[in-house]
């Protein structure tokens, strides 16, 4: 079982499989390497059915460098439009918006109020994009994925659900289209 490890000041343990089949386990800083190395063997249908799923997906075209800063230049437009609607509407304001190409997130909210987006989310489905961008103006709210948080999220988007979902089964097929 080979997996990449990274440690870091979470507090559970956390599996991904990144687009080209590498496994990676995200761990808190003092977890001992034996209840790591246990969790992967208990999660390792996951990681094989997982790979399967990506054998299955029919191959990707990669963006080229030109292509994905074309694409954050017209994110950055769009991020700023939706977060302008949508940020009255559940009652909050950011200090900043900024755009990025990340391979494992599509937004975050820092404590400062800053929001920071994938410019994949561009070739996704428009409610899903919208979706993100209420989901990251809701921890303005709530810091947390508690009850109260997915409260505000239902709220301004009451299918919400179905966006979140497209994202956990067409997410990795965005993703894989970055460079290299």
């Amino acid at each position: 079982m080979e997996y990449e490890l990274i440690r870091s000041r979470r507090r559970s343990l956390a599996l991904q499989l990144k687009p080209d089949g590498t496994v990676q386990v995200r761990a808190p800083l003092r977890t001992p390497k034996w209840q790591i190395e246990a969790f992967l063997r208990e999660h390792w249908d996951w990681v094989e059915r997982q790979r399967a799923r990506l054998a299955a997906l029919p191959k990707v075209e990669k963006l080229s460098e030109e292509e994905l800063a074309e694409l954050k230049k017209r994110a950055r437009r769009v991020f700023l439009a939706r977060t302008a609607y949508f940020a009255p509407v559940v009652g909050v304001s950011c200090s900043r918006i900024s755009v990025r190409s990340q391979r494992t997130k599509w937004g975050s909210c820092s404590a400062k109020g800053g929001l920071n987006f994938n410019c994949l989310l561009l070739l996704a489905p428009t409610e899903v994009l919208d979706y993100v961008v209420v989901h990251e103006l809701c921890h303005r709210l709530e810091m947390n994925h508690s009850p109260r948080f997915w409260a505000e999220v239902e709220r301004v988007l009451p299918d919400y659900a179905a966006s979140r979902k497209w994202l956990r089964q067409n997410g990795g097929s965005l993703m894989a289209r970055l460079p290299e």
